[in-house]
């Protein structure tokens, strides 16, 4: 069966840049600056997205290209031996991430409908704390939502590379850069918001820790989505003629364009109402509304905010679900409607007991972990280290020259700064990976 292919450039670029933004962006980032003192944080983020971040990138993307095949099939068929474990590893992580991540992308769409119905009006940090505990720690709302986010996700990667994933990141990228830019023009319109845009803009490098710095790390390899073998497999569907480099580039340079302008969307809301930048995971849910609830028009702001958290988890689930669709369709042979339809139950399922940590689960513990911090665990501090950890190195150091002749078909000629992507992908990016594995490992 003949390989499916981009449509065109741009179609590939905002489908991987779809597949980088997530709620790590838009949810994460903000509260992380706001955790790690803004300014310094957001300089030493930029530094680490644009070497290690797009070197990591840029890799996957040589192993998809080259070897057109899934996260698996590429070891498979570049190396062979006990490298396909390789792609196996970013598979595995890939279930597990979408299992919970859907459920968090299910919040944003009751928060949708609770915007519209005053659900969430309150400006008291204490009252919507107490709705979102209660929301979260039901049965059968959260599951609902989480039920409507994976058919919305498997809805698009059924259709196919062309009429789904890249249609649809043609349609919801470009929507959410405006919704993004609406809400920053509502924000930093705000009385007293120059005082968050100070805190992002203005570094303050006292604060600056190891912390800091392995907060930092983590955040741009995670918010690249490296290490899951996604851009392995959207690389596998690019055409030789185009140039990686540039693609990859472009990929990094939005990924971090959202999250920067969610940092200017958040922090100065919250120092307009005096809120804390640094309230952790809760800014979104329970600051945010608040402090949405203290402008006017406030519920329609509210839900244009969700409503970008929706679109944001929607481009990363459905790279995500490609990953292990691409799996089943390429090396077991499966059709992509039934195998996309078959893993999105099984990842619904797998799911549930996630949302019931929140609630009735909550006080079952596997290796004292609730169900969904055990999912995040094994997938975030284990799985996608050790793929982007040897990913590098099968770049780096086992087909090196292969791939960087790969970069430069496109032209004939390799772009001056693969020299340094070369250094940083064999020595820095290997170590720096390590130590994003060792800390999380350590707790």
């Amino acid at each position: 069966m003949k390989r499916e292919h981009w449509g065109s450039r741009l179609g590939f670029i905002l489908a991987a840049a779809g597949s980088a933004v997530g709620l790590g962006n838009i949810w994460k980032f903000p509260y992380m600056a706001g955790v790690n003192g803004g300014g310094a944080f957001l300089l030493i983020y930029l530094a680490l997205v644009f070497t290690i971040g797009l070197s990591v990138m840029l890799a996957e993307m040589v192993i998809g290209r080259m070897a057109e095949k899934n996260a698996i099939g590429a070891f498979k068929k570049l190396k062979g031996g006990a490298w396909p474990l390789v792609g196996l590893c970013g598979v595995a992580a890939a279930f597990m991430i979408l299992s919970f991540y859907s459920v968090v992308a299910g919040w944003t769409i009751a928060y949708m409908v609770k915007s519209v119905s005053g659900a969430i009006s309150s400006s008291d940090p204490a009252v919507l704390g107490a709705a979102f505990g209660g929301f979260i720690s039901g049965s059968i709302s959260p599951l609902f939502y989480h039920a409507i986010f994976m058919a919305l996700t498997v809805f698009v990667v059924l259709s196919g590379i062309g009429s789904g994933i890249e249609r649809a990141s043609k349609i919801l990228m470009p929507a959410l850069f405006v919704l993004l830019l609406v809400l920053i023009v509502r924000a930093v319109t705000l009385p007293g918001a120059d005082k968050g845009l100070a805190f992002l803009l203005q570094p303050d490098f006292s604060k600056v820790t190891w912390h800091t710095v392995s907060d930092a790390l983590s955040q741009a390899f995670f918010s690249l989505s490296l290490g899951m073998g996604a851009m392995i497999t959207y690389g596998s569907y690019l055409s030789k003629k185009e140039n990686i480099s540039g693609a990859a580039g472009w990929v990094t340079l939005l990924d971090t364009a959202v999250a920067v302008l969610a940092g200017l969307l958040v922090l100065p809301a919250v120092f307009a109402f005096g809120f804390d930048p640094a309230a952790g995971p809760g800014l979104t849910f329970i600051t945010l509304p608040a402090v949405f609830a203290q402008m006017p028009f406030g519920a329609f702001f509210a839900f244009l905010f969700f409503l970008l958290l929706a679109i944001a988890a929607l481009t990363s689930s459905v790279s995500i679900l490609e990953v292990v669709v691409a799996y089943f369709v390429d090396d077991r042979g499966v059709n992509r409607k039934m195998a996309s339809i078959v893993v999105g139950v099984i990842i619904f399922f797998l799911g549930i007991p996630s949302s019931l940590s929140m609630g009735m689960m909550a006080d079952t513990k596997f290796f004292g972990m609730t169900f969904f911090d055990l999912m995040d665990f094994l997938s975030s501090k284990l799985l996608l280290p050790i793929g982007g950890l040897f990913i590098s190195l099968f770049v780096g150091w086992v087909v090196w020259g292969a791939a960087k002749a790969d970069i430069a078909a496109h032209n004939g000629t390799v772009p001056f700064w693969i020299n340094g992507w070369g250094i940083v992908v064999k020595f820095i990016a290997p170590l720096a990976i390590a130590f994003i594995l060792i800390q999380g490992l350590m707790g």
